[in-house]
């Protein structure tokens, strides 16, 4: 019987509300059918989608017969995903008993993880922007090219806070600031599903908060390793996000971390899912698995004997479903026969996602039209987006009178350097249309009149290719030195013949990513550059002529000579399919850099670990070997104008413990260029019942001034942004003063204060 026979079913009554369809439907379905709507089902092997499978009657039904909670992704162009989504939904709601439509899932941190999608600037560049508008509206496009795909739930946003350079998926998340962080997911939460009342809206996806909790301070920066951290770290840093977000945005769902805290991991941890979660935080979305997470309670942790237990220990702590397939949750039926697990949760959790599928309308119109997706794919404004945000991203570090460059100052300009002619996206990233690389982009701003010589300087890995797979492939091959100090001596040589040099330097996709086997190797026990760079780069500097160094990366990188010896330095990160476009209106003056730090840069990994809203007995001496001050802070970015802070005033300066307050500051633009500033608030609790950090950020905004133009910036601070959890573990405000201090970064001489009382 297939769901025909159902179609006068009070579930497929489109006119009647999603609760009332989903009693019906549950009431109908076997515990088989009840217990595929938790399990994904993952590409890979025979469920790789290819024709055979769609031949092989057998096989589908066996893949498909009972249904699925979702299909995870398949990395096809645009017509064959839009053609195997099809074929999987007509045959999941003609030839199956009931009918239920699959969600499909993709990875969308800095676009939608697919050939032909926009690529923007990847999460730690994108952050760097600090504008949430423009965040709100990427992520509303990176939704938009999903939702025309078929896809319907995002693995995203990562809003870990990353307390640890060294890990490989620094690149994925917006920096070391839980409030930034939690501003930045609110925005993005929003833009991925259009609204922040946890409804999606037309075009729109449902959104996943990961990962909860402590994932992005790692032991030894190694990915997966236990973040064994007291409870008030856990409360104070790493979740703030996840509850800001929870409290103002409403993702759809939540996914917890690989790692374990205290001897727990996250997926095992009862308390963290059940009371923090859904009892203290009131959430009541989704809690979907972290992929094989499940698997690892056994494989990896060794809190589970064998599968059929991970499942059930998983399952009873409240993680509802196992992405990306249902490798042990097939054991749930014979768990229920056995009362090891509830029939109470096992419907919640299925009423839960075919809600989930009602809302979306899946019932009625699972298909997805190829045009539609084609035309969404190359929307202008999209390309327009990334271009701006870029623009936004962009940090200008180092500036001694060199940049912007005039563009017809020079009459042959040397662009060198290993990320040079490719452009690197990160992990996650799609595949566009079209890219610039820097070189491509300072070709194209340069001018007429203007020579632009190329020279690859050295390899970074040499089995990197054009394509998005960078990332994940498992092997990596690096370049012999002889071949690099070959091409050192080649770069040398073209170098020689310019009257300016752009080093590009840093990283590629094999260098800085998310390490999740032994053969997948992505974080790093040093921030410096790798291989041959610093010897490409001294003697770039040593010909004497002016080097103005463009970074890509994915992690902070410890440049401590070309810090001193450089006269101009640019963070570029990776900023997606416009990277060379973006870079070139920089460096030649067409747009003034704006993006400010959103994690600090140490000298050394000997520092670590280094982050600005430190403990006052941190980093209180410097090392026998080495200051302990970074190389760049947190907040930290320059401009080709100048910002003047002055008049910093509190409309009151006593306030009640439950009150709020406001700051104001004016901000001038002494330059003679517009430009755009981030004006940024910090406090300090100057005395309390336990340690508080040395400042910490609690509001920002993007402000545009033209030249000698002021504007006067209120700042409010809320009971909530005063509170933290004291002696007593109680999340309270503390009667007593605050130091309030202003500025364009967190570097103290970048700031101006007043003091706060609270009684």
């Amino acid at each position: 019987m297939n769901s025909n026979s159902l179609k006068d079913a009070p579930y497929k009554n489109a006119a009647l509300p999603a609760d009332d369809r989903v009693k019906d439907l549950l009431a109908r379905m076997t515990i088989e059918e009840k217990v595929a709507q938790l399990m994904g089902i993952w590409n890979g092997g025979v469920e790789d989608f290819k024709e055979e499978f769609f031949n092989d009657p057998a096989r589908m039904k066996e893949v498909l017969g009972n249904g699925c909670h979702s299909i995870h992704p398949a990395p096809y162009p645009i017509k064959e995903t839009v053609d195997i989504r099809n074929r999987i939904q007509k045959y999941l709601m003609e030839e199956t008993r009931l009918g239920i439509p699959a969600l499909f899932v993709d990875e969308g941190q800095h676009g939608m993880m697919r050939p032909n999608s926009t690529v923007f600037p990847q999460a730690i560049g994108l952050a760097c922007s600090w504008d949430p508008e423009l965040f709100e509206k990427v992520y509303s496009i990176v939704a938009h090219e999903m939702r025309s795909r078929g896809t319907h739930h995002a693995l995203t946003p990562v809003i870990d806070v990353c307390r640890e350079p060294r890990w490989g998926r620094v690149e994925e998340t917006y920096g070391e600031d839980p409030y930034l962080n939690g501003v930045l997911s609110c925005a993005a939460v929003k833009g991925l599903q259009g609204t922040s009342s946890g409804k999606i809206a037309e075009n729109h996806v449902a959104a996943t908060l990961k990962h909860l909790a402590g994932h992005g301070e790692s032991e030894g920066g190694q990915n997966q390793g236990p973040a064994n951290y007291s409870m008030r770290v856990l409360r104070d840093y790493h979740m703030p996000p996840f509850k800001m977000c929870i409290d103002k945005a409403k993702p759809v769902s939540v996914m917890p971390s690989y790692n374990e805290v205290d001897g727990v991991p996250s997926h095992a941890n009862k308390w963290l899912i059940k009371d923090l979660l859904r009892k203290e935080w009131g959430f009541d979305g989704l809690v979907v698995s972290d992929y094989y997470a499940v698997d690892q309670l056994y494989q990896k942790h060794c809190v589970a004997a064998d599968g059929k237990e991970a499942a059930m220990i998983a399952f009873n702590t409240g993680i509802q479903y196992e992405l990306p397939q249902g490798n042990l949750y097939k054991y749930l039926p014979e768990l229920l026969k056995e009362g090891k697990i509830r029939q109470e949760d096992i419907d919640t959790a299925v009423s839960q996602v075919l809600k989930l599928k009602f809302e979306l309308g899946l019932f009625e119109n699972p298909y997805i039209n190829l045009d539609d997706a084609i035309a969404v794919s190359k929307k202008a404004e999209h390309k327009s987006v990334a271009l701006k945000a870029a623009h936004e991203s962009i940090v200008l570090l180092k500036n001694d009178n060199l940049l912007p460059l005039p563009k017809d100052k020079y009459k042959k300009i040397a662009v060198i350097g290993p990320c040079a002619k490719d452009v690197y996206f990160g992990g996650y990233a799609g595949e566009p249309y079209e890219k610039v690389s820097l070189l491509e982009g300072i070709k194209n701003k340069a001018g007429k009149n203007t020579e632009v010589l190329f020279a690859q300087g050295c390899k970074l890995t040499t089995n990197t290719t054009t394509s998005y797979f960078n990332w994940k492939y498992d092997e990596i091959i690096f370049a012999s030195r002889e071949e690099n100090l070959k091409l050192i001596k080649e770069a040398v040589e073209v170098a020689r013949k310019a009257d300016i040099i752009i080093l590009a330097i840093g990283e590629n996709e094999h260098l800085c990513r998310e390490a999740w086997a032994k053969t997948h190797l992505g974080d790093n026990m040093t921030l410096d550059l790798f291989g041959e760079q610093n010897e490409l780069a001294d003697a770039m500097l040593g010909l004497g002529k002016p080097v103005v160094v463009y970074l890509m990366n994915g992690r902070p990188l410890s440049i401590n000579k070309l810090a001193k010896e450089a006269p101009a330095i640019i963070e570029g990160w990776y900023m997606g399919q416009e990277t060379g476009t973006a870079a070139a209106d920089i460096i030649f003056g067409d747009v003034n850099p704006s993006g400010k730090l959103t994690i600090t840069v140490p000298k050394s990994a000997g520092q670590l670990p280094m982050y600005y809203n430190h403990k006052p007995s941190a980093q209180f001496h410097d090392y026998l070997s080495m200051d302990i001050q970074p190389l760049f802070y947190f907040g930290f970015g320059l401009s080709y104008t100048k910002f003047a802070y002055s008049n910093l005033k509190l409309e009151k300066n006593t306030i009640k413990q439950n009150e709020s307050v406001n700051v104001t500051v004016e901000v001038a633009n002494t330059g003679k260029m517009a430009g755009d500033e981030i004006v940024q608030l910090y406090i300090r609790d100057k005395v309390s019942s336990v340690t508080r950090p040395v400042k910490e950020l609690k509001a920002f905004r993007r402000i545009s001034l033209k030249p000698v133009e002021k504007q006067k910036v209120t700042l409010t601070i809320t009971p909530e942004q005063l509170a933290y959890h004291n002696i007593n573990m109680e999340f309270a405000v503390e009667p007593g003063e605050f130091e309030i201090m202003v500025g364009g970064s967190s570097r103290d001489e970048d700031l101006i204060k007043v003091t706060l009382t609270v009684v």
